[in-house]
Formats: C-alpha cells, sequence, structure tokens
C-alpha cells in the first residue's frame, strides 16, 4: 500500500487538488499527478541495449539517445494529455516529487556510464564483455524503471546509497 504521507496536507492545497480532479480518467496518477508515459523514454534505451550485442551498428543510436526531463519528454509527445502532465508537474507532492527525480537522475547517471562502457568494449571488439555489460546495464535500467513506476502509482520508496551503487558498479 502506498505510504500516502500527510493527507491533510493535500487536502489544503487548491491548485495539487485540482489538477488532481483533472488527472481523474487520464493516463495521470491523481495521487501522484505522474504519467508513467515518461517511461516510455528509457524503455528506448533499454531496447537499444538489448540490441548492440547482435547489431552492434545500434551502438551510433544508444549512443544519440539523450536524457529528456519529464516535461521536455511530454514537449516532444503525442500523449493526449501532455499539456496536464507537463503543468501537474510542478504541482507534484514532495513526497512523490523528490524519489521520482532521484531515480530518474540516477537512470540517466546508469545510461552515461553504460554507454561509456560498452563504447570501450566495442573498440576492443570484446564481444562477451559487450553481451554481459548490455545485459547488465538493461537489467539494472528495467529495475529503476520498475522503482519509477512504483513511484508514479503512489510508493514513496527511495533508492537508498548501497542500490545506487549496486547499479552504477555494474
Amino acid at each position: 500500500m502506498a505510504d500516502l504521507g500527510n493527507v491533510d496536507e493535500l487536502v489544503e492545497d487548491p491548485e495539487f487538488l485540482a489538477y488532481s480532479a483533472r488527472a481523474e480518467g487520464t493516463n495521470i496518477s491523481p495521487q501522484t499527478l505522474l504519467a508513467t508515459d515518461y517511461l516510455n523514454h528509457f524503455n528506448e534505451i533499454v531496447m537499444m541495449l538489448e540490441m548492440i550485442p547482435d547489431i552492434p551498428e545500434c551502438f551510433d543510436e544508444a549512443r544519440a539517445w539523450q536524457p529528456k526531463t519529464y516535461q521536455q519528454h511530454f514537449r516532444d509527445s503525442q500523449f493526449r494529455d501532455k499539456e496536464l502532465a507537463i503543468d501537474a508537474y510542478e504541482h507534484v507532492p514532495p513526497r512523490y516529487r523528490q524519489p521520482f527525480d532521484e531515480v530518474v537522475g540516477q537512470m540517466n547517471l546508469l545510461v552515461a556510464m553504460a554507454l561509456d562502457r560498452i563504447g570501450e568494449a566495442l573498440a576492443e571488439q570484446r564481444a562477451e564483455v559487450i553481451r554481459l555489460l548490455c545485459s547488465d546495464s538493461s537489467l539494472a535500467l528495467q529495475k529503476m524503471i520498475d522503482i519509477a513506476s512504483a513511484i508514479i502509482h503512489g510508493s514513496t520508496r527511495r533508492l537508498d546509497q548501497a542500490e545506487i551503487d549496486g547499479f552504477l558498479a555494474r
């Protein structure tokens, strides 16, 4: 069950309540004001990482992938409620926004580190190392996507330093 923290705090915030009401019936969580559609941005790089061992030419496409902020993703998307997603983001309760922003930052760091390591292995033509790096990076990123998704759906779970170190040490 999600930790709702201080529910009274939300009930007294008229802007949150207004955005929450507008989010009803959309793909934006009325509880958190976040949308899982943002995670599609990270699913793209997961797919590219998984293709690199068999199609090394995909590395250039993966290297071209760039982090996008939540709001930038929606500005560039065809998401039906993109304007609501962009505007509501400023009103995401801190108990969701902080862990969400933290995990997104860690995902961006993981991608950058993984691509650097994969690039080195590709230059050295180390096929088994490439396969292992791509697999480990993809799995770690998928776990982080799951954590971000849980936050979007109302969890206040944060990554602890040991988890972060474990993901980035891969």
